[in-house]
């Protein structure tokens, strides 16, 4: 394989609120902590192990004024962009790095009336009628305001009448 991909989906729950940086031209970026768990089972002792990793995601420019307006502390979210890691120099002078995910799109999967850290129902609700805002955004275009849900569309191939194909 010649090629490479950088690529990452995440469901999760923030673990705050958007935290928005405005620029001269125009511009902006959005910052929020994300909380993905893994559960499973030690088999020697039989303990329920729970590990929380946290990821710190960035959303640029409509998008993230977007994400600022309708994601809180505790909402989840698909996350899908790239890993990118930044160089920087701290105030005693020490090289620091950080690794953030570079959202490109996402999908608000809290349904509406129970953001802010309220427990979702268990049922995925990333297409129901009552779900904020009903939309997967893309942060390279900026948010289109269309809200269609394309997942709570069922996909069945064409709209036009079956062929006699044999594949």
């Amino acid at each position: 394989m010649t090629g490479t991909l950088n690529k990452v989906m995440l469901i999760g729950h923030t673990g705050d609120d958007v935290k928005m940086h405005y620029f001269e031209g125009g511009g902006s970026i959005g910052r929020f902590p994300l909380a993905t768990n893994e559960v499973y089972t030690n088999r020697t002792s039989g303990e329920r192990v729970n590990n929380t990793e946290w990821h710190n995601v960035v959303v640029r420019n409509k998008a993230a004024e977007v994400c600022e307006k309708y994601l809180k502390k505790g909402d989840k979210v698909y996350i899908e962009g790239r890993i990118k890691t930044r160089k920087w120099t701290d105030d005693k002078g020490m090289e620091r790095y950080s690794t953030e995910v570079q959202c490109t799109e996402f999908t608000f999967l809290t349904p509406k009336g129970e953001s802010n850290g309220s427990n979702p129902s268990p049922q995925n609700n990333a297409g129901s009628q009552g779900a904020k805002p009903n939309n997967t955004a893309n942060s390279n275009s900026g948010y289109s305001g269309d809200n269609t849900n394309f997942a709570s569309q069922p996909f069945n191939g064409n709209d036009e009448e079956e062929d006699d194909l044999p594949f």
